[in-house]
């Protein structure tokens, strides 16, 4: 689970987002759908992965090199079925490396045409033990907004704790303890 390129899920790859996966997306959602090799739904990018993200994500991407790999954007694909053509369904990822204190900020959106149907918790359980694999890593927390019933039910799935106020207003934070994990 410690791969940085990609992580797997019981219906999910993650594929940790490169420099030309962000400037593709930019350019034009379909550009990436062939990079991926998966269909790219109408409602790309989803919730709060908009412009602005995949901006800064781009940057800090240049900015981190091979040391960034892995913490920062993964695109979540759902795996063929029935020779279907795959499907991405999510933007996700990490706020950066841990920090000194040990703690790993991750966040999550899921395409509008594939909510209530468990990727978030899939999403979120991957990234949590992915992060738990590294011994500097002691928590993973998490914001949703109080409104996201959702994204609230999912981390609660994968043993995060209400923890307090967000940094936005009406958002929750959430963590998540290595010994909790």
């Amino acid at each position: 689970m410690n791969n940085s390129r990609s992580l797997q899920t019981e219906r999910l790859t993650l594929i940790a987002a490169t420099a030309e996966h962000l400037r593709s997306e930019l350019e034009a959602p379909e550009k990436l759908g062939e990079l991926l090799g998966a269909e790219v739904p109408a409602s790309w990018p989803p919730g709060v992965y908009d412009r602005d993200a995949m901006v800064f994500l781009l940057g800090e991407t240049l900015k981190g090199g091979e040391s960034a790999a892995g913490w920062l954007s993964y695109y979540g694909i759902v795996r063929s079925v029935h020779n279907e053509r795959p499907l991405l369904v999510a933007a996700a990822g990490y706020f950066g490396p841990p920090s000194d204190e040990g703690t790993v900020e991750i966040g999550y959106s899921i395409a509008d045409e594939a909510r209530r149907k468990g990727y978030a918790t899939e999403v979120v359980r991957a990234l949590t033990e992915r992060a738990f694999t590294f011994a500097n890593v002691a928590r993973v927390v998490a914001e949703a907004d109080r409104s996201n019933v959702g994204s609230t039910r999912a981390l609660l799935r994968c043993g995060f704790e209400e923890v307090g106020a967000g940094r936005e207003p009406d958002h929750l934070r959430f963590e998540k303890r290595r010994s909790e994990s």
